[in-house]
Parts: structure tokens; C-alpha cells; sequence
């Protein structure tokens, strides 16, 4: 048997009758292009207007989107509660239920392939994680044992889009019955996942993003309790730089000239503009000389 309920506005709690029951999940060699406007101007059409309107803004060099761990990789050994990141490039986040663009919302598959048949909806089931409020992350409170773990990106009505991720092998060690999974997940707070502070990297860069107890959507969906990332880029003795990721955009690739810069990173209320959900750590870094 499977419950599902929606208890806060940025938590899933799913109770399942099961050997391994998921007690709850929350809201979790490139090619080089100028900079400017024309980087933009090569993409495709869907592919460019699914990129942030800026002119440090460049296609990802994966050229496909795809969907990802951002914390977890092929034989992880972890206990649970366990927190598990979820990242997608190329594509923005919206709530089930919402349609803006080509945004979709994450599903985790646990113990289970991709679907057979990529037109009918995925269904609620303890194998099919579904993440309709636009999370970025779960935790799970699995039993000691081996699980294989996918995402899987789908439209308002749970049909998959072809954007998933590689699957991977994650070992549960031991499950630690005493600790809860709002201990493990933290407070609320949006964070810079990559680069770290004080790197030195080389352009065109991707920053990721990441959400923690928030929800992330498209600003056209207009779905209340909800937000989208706002990036700030200050250098000395220039303007900064504001990036607006209007379209649920969880990750960006740059290609901003050669200095030393300062990474804010804010999300924005998508209902009331002026709000600012939370503010990330700043994240200071180098982009090195060509």
C-alpha cells in the first residue's frame, strides 16, 4: 500500500508497507564558444530559449539534457537517512499539475528500469518517486542492502520525457533508526554546489545550484510558494552582473572575460518578485586568462 501527503509546502512525506519503506523526501572537454550574444545565437531555438537571457549565458556543451546526482555517485557506500541531490541541465523545473516551456519535474526510480512505453504516466508507486512541488532533493530511510537509483524528468502529467539519468548502485550500510530526516537534511537555504570557493576555473564554467526545503518552478507557472534562482556576479570596477533563471533553471554554463568575481546567489518568489526567498553563501572565484 502506498499513502502519499503533502504535509508542508516544500515536503513530500510518503509512508510505504513495505521491506524498505522511503519515510520522506523534500523540496532538493567542452566546446567553447565567445562570449556575447552570439554564443546564444548558435544554439537551436528550443535550446536558446531555455538559456537565461544574458550574454555570458552558453549552451551547455553536453548538447543534450540530462538529468542528474548531484551528491551521489556509482558505488557510494552511505547510512540512512541518506539526502539524495538532484540536478538537470537544459531544462528548467515546474510543478506536476503546470506546464512553462519545456520544464518538467524530477521523479526517482528505486529499484526500477526505465518505462517501456515513454507515453503513458509514470505511476505512484514505492518504485516511482514522484517530486511534483518542484523539489531538489530527498532524503530516504532505507534498510542495510544494495539499491539502483535513476532520475527521470516528466511533463504536468507525469508522461516522461526522454531526460533521465545514468542509473547508479548506492550501498546502505546501516540505517540509523534514532536519527530523523529533518536532522539530516538541515534547515532551509539555497547553496552553490560547484564551483567551490576560491577556485581558479577556466571558461565557459558551469555553476549548479541547489535548493534545500524550497520548491523550484518556471515564473510562468505562477505557483504560489515557490521560487527561482537569481544570480549576481560582481567584479571591481564594473556594474554587476544580474542572471534571472526565470525558467526553473537549476544550473547555468558562463563565459564572463577573465577577472575575479563574487557569486551571489538569491531565490526569488515567483508571486511576489520583490521577495527574496534566501540567500546562498557567496561563493568567490577566479576565472583565469585565455
Amino acid at each position: 500500500a502506498l499513502r502519499i501527503s503533502f504535509d508542508e509546502p516544500e515536503t513530500l512525506t510518503i509512508d510505504m508497507k513495505t521491506t524498505w519503506p522511503l519515510i520522506s523526501a523534500f523540496s532538493v572537454a567542452a566546446l567553447v564558444y565567445s562570449a556575447g550574444a552570439g554564443a546564444q545565437a548558435q544554439a537551436p531555438a528550443a535550446e536558446a530559449a531555455e538559456l537565461a537571457p544574458h550574454p555570458w549565458v552558453v549552451p551547455s556543451p553536453v548538447r543534450s539534457p540530462v538529468s542528474y546526482f548531484t551528491n551521489l555517485s556509482d558505488g557510494d557506500v552511505r547510512e540512512s537517512p541518506v539526502v539524495v541531490r538532484f540536478g538537470l541541465s537544459m531544462r528548467g523545473i515546474v510543478p506536476a499539475g503546470k506546464t512553462a516551456g519545456r520544464a518538467g519535474h524530477h521523479h526517482l526510480l528505486v529499484n526500477q528500469d526505465l518505462p517501456l512505453d515513454f507515453s503513458k504516466p509514470l505511476p505512484f508507486t514505492e518504485h516511482y518517486i514522484h517530486f511534483g512541488k518542484g523539489q531538489m532533493e530527498a532524503v530516504l530511510n532505507l534498510p542495510p542492502g544494495n539499491y539502483r537509483l535513476q532520475m527521470l524528468l516528466a511533463d504536468q502529467g507525469h508522461i516522461p520525457y526522454f531526460i533521465y539519468s545514468k542509473p547508479l548502485t548506492l550501498t546502505i550500510s546501516k540505517q540509523n533508526k534514532d536519527v530523523t530526516p529533518a536532522s539530516v537534511q538541515g534547515p532551509p537555504r539555497v547553496e552553490i554546489l560547484h564551483p567551490a570557493d576560491r577556485d581558479t576555473v577556466n571558461a565557459p564554467f558551469r555553476v549548479q545550484f541547489h535548493a534545500s526545503g524550497f520548491n523550484i518552478s518556471h515564473v510562468a507557472a505562477q505557483v504560489p510558494e515557490t521560487g527561482h534562482f537569481r544570480l549576481t556576479m560582481e567584479r571591481a570596477k564594473h556594474k554587476p552582473e544580474v542572471i534571472d533563471f526565470a525558467a526553473g533553471q537549476t544550473e547555468v554554463w558562463l563565459n564572463p572575460p577573465a577577472a575575479d568575481y563574487s557569486l551571489q546567489l538569491e531565490l526569488v518568489s515567483n508571486t511576489a518578485p520583490v521577495t527574496v526567498m534566501a540567500h546562498a553563501v557567496p561563493v568567490n572565484l577566479r576565472v583565469a586568462a585565455r
